[in-house]
């Protein structure tokens, strides 16, 4: 029987991936098997894999790779309810399955084994077959001097910060905020710790360097490894070195914590949400043109997003208008805005707001569901960013504002599959401006009810409803 993960994701997501499925195998007794491209991949806007060769030894691959990828058939799923060994020893004696996708990375939290020490994530890890490259980086990482004790703080930017994934809102407790360093910095200091700067944004970093004394991975010979690759594997191995490690919910981070048995620390274990709140605003009022804009508006964003369910609707459109000041090409700020506006009562304000992003989003683009439709509605990485905005967005649809009823009705049969109201709403809305075209291509689209979410059948059955509804 095999354990196996196919993640697709980048270098931290696949080797967190692989190190829960053998160290799950190793403990079982079954057999562990890994994908990984035989190509580079480049995604500028998010990771870049290289090649399985360059990354693990021939023998492991041998052993243990699987190819690009593997068919899911035959394959049971792990992660998401408990299980046991003597569960899996019963399916193995059936013969039903050949094996379980292990991609979760909260697997090992649903395994039950009252015998038995916790799986050994972090032995197994440090024992995968590494390619002569990456072993020669990790060992480099393991010969440098300390100035004394460290703590590591990973300062993740990318495609959260600068990036697409910045518009829809989500993955902000994965970062740190660059404009919150200097306090942790300063409370580290406090109790005899030196800093380790770990980052994507060189600026950024030299900055923070110049201003707090804090040592960068450069200064320990990251920039000797000129691959990418290999620069990662000697950050993570100099992270997992230090004492602690300050980070987000950044899965590189995580791997430096498993590398070296060492804690993996949020910002609350700093300060408290509120006051990591204050100090950001407090940098930017007095710093702000020494960041990036971007970095800048996502310190504002953090704070909102930390705050959210506790601020008031002004303090609310206080932080958002400061943040999209600074990335006013971001969309997701001016729906947070139309929210804030409408869970204070300001209908009109928030109508505003939506109409302006509608009509504008519609004349670059003819087809629905518009990009504000899909960022209302898209679940990314099991989270939706406006969530928690829908009811007052229905509020605003029962108030008969027009643009909050053309959400709404989208709202309501994507996210909700509640089509017959859905359908009344739209009608309405055509009732209500007939020369309206986005709100005709509105009603045609909620008319085809939810689109499915796998089948290719379901799918064609459900493209070819729209079609007929042009027709009609």
């Amino acid at each position: 029987m095999l354990i196996a993960t196919n993640r697709k994701d980048g270098l931290g997501g696949r080797l967190l991936a692989m190190a829960n499925a053998k160290a799950l195998a190793d403990r079982l007794g079954y057999r562990f098997g890994f994908t990984w491209n035989s190509r580079t991949i480049l995604d500028e806007g998010s990771h870049t894999v290289d090649v399985v060769g360059k990354i693990f030894s021939a023998d492991f691959i041998e052993k243990h790779w699987l190819g690009e990828k593997i068919s899911r058939a035959g394959f049971g799923i792990l992660g998401g309810k408990q299980f046991t060994p003597s569960d899996l020893g019963a399916v193995a004696r059936q013969g039903r399955l050949r094996g379980w996708i292990c991609n979760d990375f909260d697997a090992l939290d649903f395994f039950h084994d009252d015998s038995a020490e916790p799986v050994a994530r972090s032995e197994t890890l440090r024992a995968i077959g590494f390619s002569p490259a990456v072993r020669t980086a990790l060992d480099a990482a393991g010969k440098c001097r300390f100035p004394g004790p460290m703590a590591a703080l990973h300062l993740r930017s990318g495609d959260i910060v600068y990036g697409q994934n910045r518009r829809r809102l989500v993955f902000a407790e994965k970062v740190i905020p660059s404009v919150l360093a200097k306090a942790i910095i300063t409370e580290l200091s406090s109790r005899g710790l030196t800093t380790l700067l770990v980052g994507q944004d060189h600026a950024t970093l030299d900055y923070l360097k110049a201003e707090t004394g804090a040592l960068r991975t450069s200064d320990f010979g990251a920039g000797e490894f000129r691959e990418e690759t290999l620069n990662a594997f000697f950050e993570m191995a100099l992270m997992a070195r230090c004492q602690q490690i300050h980070a987000g919910g950044s899965i590189y981070a995580t791997i430096a914590s498993l590398m070296g048995d060492k804690p993996c620390l949020g910002t609350s274990a700093l300060f408290s949400k509120s006051r990591a709140a204050e100090i950001i605003t407090d940098e930017l009022r007095a710093h702000q043109s020494d960041y990036h804009r971007l970095e800048a508006a996502f310190g504002y964003r953090w704070a909102f997003q930390s705050l959210e369910d506790e601020i008031s609707p002004a303090r609310a459109r206080e932080l958002l208008g400061k943040a999209q000041a600074l990335d006013p090409e971001n969309d997701g700020y001016e729906l947070k805005m139309a929210a804030a506006c409408f869970r204070d009562g300001d209908y009109a304000a928030g109508e505003a707001i939506l109409k302006s992003l509608m009509i504008g989003q519609s004349g670059r683009r003819s087809s629905i569901p518009l990009p504000m439709m899909d960022m209302l509605t898209t679940r990314l990485g099991g989270y939706r960013a406006m969530a928690n905005d829908f009811d007052v967005f229905l509020a605003a649809a029962r108030a008969g504002h027009s643009y909050a009823m053309a959400c709404s009705a989208y709202i309501l049969v994507e996210v909700f599959d509640d089509r017959t109201p859905a359908v009344e709403m739209a009608a309405r809305l055509v009732e209500m401006e007939p020369g309206n075209p986005i709100f005709r291509k509105i009603r045609r689209r909620v008319a085809m009810g939810k689109r499915p979410e796998s089948g290719r059948l379901a799918k064609a059955r459900w493209r070819l409803g729209g079609l007929r509804g042009l027709w009609s």
